[in-house]
C-alpha cells in the first residue's frame, strides 16, 4: 500500500512537470498602453517572457502600404505566450550556411505581423534596466523575430530587458508608387518597414517601464539587413531621441555597394509602376485588393530602404558625409569570411585586376597578392569581404563619432565547428550571432570549450555596452579600447579574444581611396 501511494505521488509530480513545460505558469498581468497582458515565468531562469504583443494595427486592407497605426486597445487580459505571425515571405528554409536557428517557422506567415516580444528578469517597474532592441536580418526579404536564434532569454539573465519585433518585408515593406506618394501626408512612399521599426521604438519608449526597463537607456542592434536598418535609424530624423546606443553587425549603407544601395523615390516609384502593371492593377485600390499570397508569389526583385524624402531625406552615405547622423555610442564590426564570394578566378585572372588600379597596381598586388593558387584564393576571399561588408563597416566606425571616442570595432574570425560542406564557410555571415546573444544552444553544432568561452565573453561585452555605452567591465575580459583613425584598436574574436590594431587597415584605406571608381 505504501509503495502504491509513493508511485501515485511520483506520477502526479511527473504530470505536473509535463504541464509546466507545455503550459508555463502565467504571471501577474502588466498594464501597457493598449491594455493588460500576461506572459509566462520560467522558474529555472527567473525570466518573464511576453510574446506576440501588438505594437501597431494589422497593416492589412486599406492599411496596406501605409505607416503603422496604433494598436487597437483591448478589454480584459491578453495572453502573450506565443509569437505572433511572422511577416509574409517566401517559404522559410535553411540555405547555405544559414541553419534553422535563423529561420522562422513556416507557419503562420501573415501581413498581420506587427508584434513584438519582451524578455525581462525585472520584478517591478522601478528597476529601470537597460534595454536592447533587436532587429533581425534576412536581406529585407526574409526573417522574423520568432527564429530561435533570436531568443532574448540568455541576455535578459545578464540584467537587461531584451525586445525583438517584426517588420514588413519585401514588396509589403518597401514598394513605392506615385499614388502611394500622393495619398501620403508626407508626400513619400516606400519605407514602410523602417516606419515599422520606428513605431516599435516609440512603443518601447512608452511601455518598456512596465517591464522594468529604462526608456532612456535603449540600444538598437541588428545583423546584416538588421545592421543596415540600425544604420538607417541613426541617419533618419524620425528616429532621433528613441535610442541611446547602437550595435551594427555586418551591414551598413555608409558606403553604398552592389548588395546594399539606396534608390531615389522617382526610381522606386517607376519600379512600383512596373509591379502594378505586371499584376494588371489599374489603381491603388485594386492593388490593395490583391491577396497577400498572390503579391508574394508574383512580385520578385530586391527591396530595400530608399531615399523617400521623409524617413530618409537623403542617402545614409550623404547624411554621414554631412555629419548629420545621431551621435551615440556604436559597437560595430564584421566577420572574417562573410561569404559573398561569387566564384573564384584563376590566380592569373585575379592578378590582372591590378591593372585597373593604374599607377597603384603595385599596391593592389601588395595587399591582395596572387603568386600561388592558395594565396590567390585567400586574397579573393579577403577582397570580397572588404568590398561587400568590411569597407562599409570600417567607414561607419570612422564616421559615427569622429570627434569623440565612443565607437568600438571588432572582427570575428572564429570558424565555428562544422562538418562536410559547411566547413568551407569559415567565419561566415551570421556566425557571430549565437555567441553575441549567448544562443549557441539554438545552433546544432558540436561546440568546443573555446566556443563556450567566446560565447561568454562576447555576450558579456554586448550586455555591458547596452548598460553603459562601453563594452568593458572591471576584469574578466580583455580591455577593448575605443576605435579611431589615429588609434584603430579592434577586438579580434577568434580562438582567443584580443585587442590589436586593425590588421588590414592599410588595405581598407587603399580600397576606399579608389572607391567607388573601382
Amino acid at each position: 500500500m505504501i509503495k502504491k501511494t509513493w508511485w501515485f505521488f511520483i506520477l502526479i509530480w511527473l504530470l505536473n512537470e509535463v504541464r509546466a513545460q507545455h503550459n508555463p505558469p502565467e504571471i501577474k498581468p502588466l498594464k501597457i498602453e493598449s491594455g493588460s497582458i500576461t506572459g509566462y515565468y520560467d522558474t529555472k531562469t527567473g525570466i518573464s517572457t511576453y510574446k506576440g504583443i501588438p505594437f501597431a494595427a494589422p497593416p492589412i486592407g486599406d492599411l496596406r502600404w501605409k505607416p503603422p497605426q496604433p494598436a487597437a486597445p483591448w478589454k480584459g487580459i491578453k495572453s502573450c505566450v506565443a509569437f505572433g505571425p511572422s511577416p509574409i515571405q517566401a517559404k522559410p528554409v535553411s540555405f547555405l550556411m544559414i541553419g534553422p536557428e535563423f529561420v522562422v517557422p513556416q507557419q503562420p506567415l501573415s501581413e498581420d505581423c506587427l508584434y513584438l516580444n519582451v524578455w525581462t528578469a525585472a520584478r517591478s517597474s522601478s528597476e529601470k534596466r537597460p534595454v536592447l532592441v533587436w532587429i533581425y536580418g534576412g536581406g529585407f526579404q526574409t526573417g522574423g523575430s520568432a527564429a530561435p536564434g533570436y531568443s532574448g532569454e540568455a541576455l535578459a539573465e545578464q540584467g537587461i530587458v531584451f525586445v525583438s519585433f517584426n517588420y514588413r518585408l519585401g514588396v509589403f515593406g518597401f514598394i513605392a508608387h506615385p499614388e502611394l506618394t500622393a495619398e501620403s501626408t508626407a508626400h513619400s512612399s516606400g519605407n514602410y518597414a523602417l516606419l515599422d521599426m520606428i513605431a516599435a521604438l516609440k512603443w518601447v519608449k512608452k511601455n518598456i517601464a512596465a517591464f522594468g526597463g529604462d526608456p532612456e537607456r535603449v540600444t538598437i542592434a541588428g545583423q546584416s539587413a538588421g545592421s543596415a536598418s540600425v544604420n538607417c535609424l541613426l541617419a533618419s530624423p524620425l528616429a532621433k531621441n528613441l535610442f541611446q546606443g547602437a550595435i551594427g553587425e555586418s551591414g551598413s549603407l555608409v558606403l553604398e555597394n552592389p548588395i546594399l544601395h539606396m534608390s531615389s523615390l522617382i526610381t522606386a516609384e517607376k519600379d512600383g509602376e512596373r509591379i502594378f502593371k505586371k499584376l494588371n492593377a489599374s489603381s491603388l485600390k485594386s492593388m490593395r485588393a490583391v491577396s497577400a499570397e498572390d503579391l508574394q508569389k508574383n512580385v520578385g526583385g530586391f527591396f530595400a530602404p530608399i531615399i523617400d524624402g521623409y524617413v530618409m531625406p537623403e542617402s545614409v552615405s550623404e547624411i554621414y558625409k554631412k555629419n548629420r547622423q545621431t551621435h551615440v555610442p556604436l559597437l560595430t564590426g564584421w566577420n572574417g569570411d562573410e561569404g559573398f564570394v561569387f566564384g573564384i578566378s584563376s590566380k592569373e585572372d585575379f592578378a590582372k585586376q591590378a591593372k585597373t588600379f593604374g599607377g597603384d597596381s603595385n599596391l593592389f598586388k601588395k595587399y591582395f597578392p596572387s603568386t600561388s593558387d592558395s594565396e590567390s584564393i585567400a586574397s579573393q576571399i579577403s577582397l570580397a569581404v572588404d568590398k561587400t561588408i568590411g569597407l562599409s563597416q570600417y567607414q561607419w566606425a570612422l564616421k559615427q563619432n569622429t570627434n569623440s571616442p565612443k565607437t568600438f570595432l571588432y572582427v570575428f574570425t572564429r570558424k565555428p565547428p562544422a562538418e562536410g560542406d559547411k566547413k568551407k564557410f569559415g567565419a561566415y555571415h551570421t556566425a557571430e550571432i549565437g555567441y553575441a546573444l549567448h544562443n549557441l544552444d539554438s545552433i546544432h553544432r558540436v561546440w568546443e570549450p573555446v566556443d563556450r568561452q567566446l560565447e561568454k565573453e562576447m555576450s558579456a561585452y554586448w550586455v555591458q555596452f547596452v548598460k553603459t555605452g562601453n563594452p568593458n567591465q572591471s576584469g574578466g575580459t580583455p580591455f577593448w579600447g575605443a576605435f579611431s583613425d589615429s588609434n584603430p584598436i579592434t577586438m579580434i574574436f577568434g580562438d582567443t579574444s584580443s585587442a590589436k590594431l586593425l590588421p588590414n587597415k592599410a588595405a581598407l584605406d587603399f580600397l576606399y581611396s579608389h572607391y567607388p571608381r573601382k
